[in-house]
């Protein structure tokens, strides 16, 4: 039988945001491997896992996931997970991947199925969605990502500044992912761009530490690395007037 590696999306931290899909690929699995940092501590994914199957069959696997600067680093870390989670593969035949979000948005996920297909002839990738950080924020904040017509543009803030002062000068509704540490550029970029006034930031979301907040209270104190902004558009207060 070829060996089955799952992308396991389990949303951005709240237990019950996970699909039932999600619950019955990770108890279905021979081992869930949740990524954790070279330090050590339980990462968002773990906890959220651990609501639903034994810590007995959770494998931890680091992850650089603290490294920004060191690519050398990050991607020898990348391929001795991608070996570990081989050995794994061989050994049981079925291994999910617990990622926070969604496994095909800007996950830990791709790296890793990539660095395994090479190693492991004929494994079997599949991905299970996850719930994203953005949809859970306007979800918990009332914000509409979109209406009608309108695009929705998602912009990691790790990709520059100028990217999402393109995105922020353009139409529909602007997401912004990882702006934590740059949170004073991104609430200069928001004031620039007129939209200040109706968006929303939010962190941890789902958890004892949730931080959901107008964007206009932003005063250039970092934040922590997750947060997540939702900047919609100027809207005429309409009903299906885009449709």
């Amino acid at each position: 039988m070829s060996s089955r590696l799952i992308g396991v999306g389990v949303g951005p931290g709240d237990p019950e945001l996970v699909t039932v899909k999600g619950v019955n690929a990770l108890r279905a699995a021979d081992v869930v491997v949740v990524p954790v940092m070279d330090t050590g501590e339980r990462g968002r994914a773990e906890a959220t896992v651990l609501h639903y199957v034994d810590a007995a069959k959770v494998v931890r696997v680091v992850f650089a996931l603290n490294e920004r600067t060191d690519r050398a680093r990050r991607e020898a870390a990348w391929d001795a997970a991608g070996a570990r989670v081989t050995g794994l593969l061989r050994e049981h035949g079925c291994v999910a991947f617990a990622t926070i979000g969604d496994p095909n948005v800007y996950s830990t996920f791709t790296y890793l199925a990539q660095t395994v297909a090479g190693l492991v002839p004929g494994v079997v990738v599949e991905t299970v969605p996850g719930i994203t950080a953005m949809q859970d924020l306007a979800a918990r904040s009332g914000a509409v990502l979109t209406e009608g017509t309108e695009p929705l543009t998602l912009v990691p803030v790790t990709a520059g500044e100028s990217a999402l002062k393109e995105a922020l000068a353009g139409p529909g509704t602007v997401v912004a992912y990882k702006f934590g540490r740059r949170a004073g550029e991104v609430a200069e970029a928001l004031r620039e761009s007129g939209r200040l006034e109706d968006a929303v930031w939010g962190s941890a979301l789902g958890l004892p530490e949730e931080s959901i907040r107008p964007a206009a209270e932003l005063d250039g104190a970092t934040l922590p690395y997750l947060s997540t902004l939702i900047a919609p558009p100027r809207r005429d207060g309409g009903r299906g007037g885009k449709l």
